[in-house]
């Protein structure tokens, strides 16, 4: 689970489960594309989620 940490700026601290989730959800967003500016493209329309505690 994810924790927000207040400061000067926030940090979200992960979880190994929740870093994994991310990288699996990107690998599979980016399974074809074929360059760099099509890789941002289809990130810049996904959403990641991850659960906060």
């Amino acid at each position: 689970m994810a924790r927000i940490i207040e400061g000067k700026r926030r940090i979200i601290k992960m979880s190994v489960d929740d870093v994994i989730s991310i990288v699996r959800e990107y690998q599979q967003i980016c399974h074809h594309s074929c360059c760099y500016e099509h890789t941002r493209e289809l990130l810049e329309k996904a959403d990641f989620y991850i659960p906060e505690d």
